[in-house]
């Protein structure tokens, strides 16, 4: 099974398809006359070239604040100061897979905390759905640094969903029927920061790759405090049989989407 642990990996941009011929290759115009298509699978739908701004409106309506910083990047802090997502692909930090790290979660246990407990880290491609699911469930644990399910609890909100454990990792990789997408615990790429300091750690790491050796289409890594729990928030999120709306397609998973219908 494939891994994306090389952070420094140079990989073309990945290109969207206009699911409508007529489409223009800006998703973002919510007044756009253009047909909106409803598709599935999730992980592979991509973010129609808006995360941004959607991750942007979940982060708005629970309520946390947003200020721009000195390295262009867009800052968020929940109401209780304990949560933190920043919109970091201006200052383009480092990579995932070859793709530019875009949003960046992180929580700490108090307020006087310098430093933060725990963070995850997305690339730009990863489905909003899973992303503003996973924000919500960040946003509703009254302490969001300590976890006390385990690991098993991601694998089985993956299993739920029918994705497959592999079978020569059972306890700590699942894939999509369509062996598209992976979650797994392996060890840390470098730069990813945690609270715990120990060398050699393990954490949650999610990425597509609709053709085999192509490019992959958006990666995840989570550091090794975030809680199970969390963890399987998003899993689940991603693994949902529920279509979303979709106006562009990352042109390599075309083929592989099935459109359920259109509005």
């Amino acid at each position: 099974m494939s891994t994306y642990n090389a952070l420094s990996e140079t990989l073309p941009q990945l290109t969207e398809a206009p699911l409508h011929p007529h489409h223009p290759s800006d998703p973002s115009h919510p007044d756009s006359p253009d047909p909106v298509y409803w598709v599935t699978p999730r992980h592979l739908a991509g973010d129609d070239g808006a995360l941004a701004e959607r991750i942007g409106e979940t982060l708005a309506g629970l309520g946390w604040r947003m200020w721009p910083t000195s390295r262009h990047t867009l800052l968020y802090v929940s109401p209780d100061e304990l949560r933190g997502a920043e919109w970091i692909l201006a200052a383009y930090p480092f990579e995932l897979g070859g793709l530019p790290v875009a949003w960046q979660l992180s929580a700490r246990p108090h307020v006087t905390s310098a430093m933060t407990e725990w963070n995850a880290y997305f690339t730009a491609g990863v489905p909003y759905e899973a992303l503003a699911d996973l924000l919500v469930a960040i946003d509703a644990r009254e302490a969001p640094e300590a976890g006390v399910e385990g690991s098993e609890t991601v694998l089985n909100a993956l299993s739920a969903r029918g994705w497959l454990r592999d079978v020569d990792r059972p306890r700590t990789t699942a894939t999509d029927p369509g062996f598209s997408c992976s979650v797994s615990l392996e060890m840390l790429p470098p730069l990813i920061q945690d609270a715990d300091p120990r060398p050699d750690l393990v954490g949650w790491q999610a990425w597509a790759e609709p053709v085999v050796s192509a490019p992959y289409l958006w990666c995840a890594s989570f550091s090794t405090s975030v809680p199970h729990e969390l963890v399987a928030a998003f899993a689940s999120s991603l693994a949902s049989p529920v279509p979303v709306p979709r106006r562009t397609v990352p042109a390599s998973a075309e083929r592989r989407l099935t459109v359920i219908r259109r509005s």
